[in-house]
């Protein structure tokens, strides 16, 4: 399956300056002229596949328009990655970062091109998805999960660029401040889960390195889906409690029980509703199996999951309505930032809300 696509309109790049940059900073470059594909794929940085002959890398640049503060940041997810690349080897090696923004207008990162296949929505038409090859799916995703929280963050960058002390009160509030800023509709339910996360955080864990966008097409695997080749959008990645990286896992991670607005709010359904894919609850058992960690309080990690990606949500919904970007995909952004915010509250117990109701501005 193809995974790149012509440029959007809009999003071009300068491709005559960028490649007398990258023949600047990248040796034994071939004589053929740069080409540009853009990733199909992805709703915050931009990414891009570049082509010299028989050379290919990406490119990872922050999205159009204002951006919010600390967010994006390029330079700090090109060191992340060459810290972890040599210990974790699914992480992608990272070329080049360049400050320099008469080149593309922007801070960018050059980066290996990885090959394989990323599953979304459906298997490649060559692979019959039996529930036994569904089932070792789930447990590469679990295993990798496992693999990046034993990683020894203390021996890397990562332990100066980050501060794993209060991690999870920073995080709701930081999360909170960020809805608040970027809000559009009001959303019932909003104020009580705010009130209800901030009064119910748990006692973090032992902090790991955490990916924080950890789903299945952020992953690519081998062509027969035997392994898993490379683990991308590295933006997010920070020390923290790990079980903060499970919850926003299975944010998106949507099953067949899940409802039929989840289930389909972004089109077509993800493979992991197929049968055979873990349920939340066997992902969850099988990664405190394996890394020997407590999930009792898993809930809390999961509604504040599902807030967060309404927040990611509702942060491109809000660049779409203020013209900032035109890519339709984002038009109806409001309506899964609703959903997400009703799948938050369905994890709490004391608090759920079985209508939705929304009042444009």
């Amino acid at each position: 399956m193809k995974d790149t696509i012509p440029v959007r309109r809009g999003e071009e790049l300068d491709t005559y300056t960028l490649e007398k940059y990258l023949r600047q900073h990248l040796n034994e470059l071939p004589d053929n002229d740069l080409t540009i594909e853009q990733f199909s794929s992805g709703a915050s940085n931009l990414t891009y596949q570049l082509t010299i002959g028989n050379w290919q890398g990406v490119l990872r640049r922050p999205p159009l328009g204002p951006v919010a503060p600390k967010a994006h940041d390029m330079q700090r997810e090109y060191t992340i990655l060459k810290e972890l690349h040599p210990v974790f080897p699914a992480a992608p090696q990272p070329f080049l970062y360049c400050d320099d923004e008469s080149v593309i207008d922007s801070p960018f990162f050059i980066m290996e091109r990885r090959n394989g296949i990323v599953l979304n929505t459906e298997f490649p038409k060559s692979i019959e998805p039996s529930q036994q090859l569904c089932r070792k799916i789930s447990e590469q995703m679990v295993d990798t999960l496992v693999k990046l929280h034993q990683v020894d963050y203390k021996k890397t960058a990562l332990a100066q660029m980050t501060k794993p002390e209060g991690f999870m009160e920073r995080q709701v509030d930081g999360w909170i401040t960020r809805y608040e800023r970027a809000k559009t509709d009001e959303v019932t339910g909003v104020e009580e889960l705010k009130k209800w996360m901030r009064s119910n955080i748990p006692m973090s864990q032992d902090a790991t390195v955490i990916h924080y966008d950890f789903k299945l097409n952020n992953t690519m695997f081998s062509e027969d889906l035997s392994q898993i080749v490379g683990l991308f959008d590295w933006e997010m990645t920070t020390v923290g409690d790990p079980m903060a990286d499970l919850g926003a896992a299975m944010s998106y991670w949507v099953v067949e029980d899940d409802p039929d607005v989840l289930k389909y709010a972004m089109g077509k359904p993800p493979v992991t509703v197929l049968p055979g894919f873990m349920t939340r609850e066997e992902f969850v058992k099988s990664y405190a199996e394996k890394s020997g960690r407590d999930v009792s309080q898993f809930h809390f990690y999961l509604a504040f999951a599902y807030f967060k990606l309404a927040v990611i949500c509702q942060q491109i919904y809000y660049r779409w309505k203020k013209g900032q970007t035109t890519d339709e995909r984002f038009a109806k952004l409001n309506q899964f930032v609703q959903i997400l915010i009703q799948q938050a509250l369905n994890c709490i117990p004391e608090i759920h809300f079985s209508e939705r109701s929304v009042k444009n501005e």
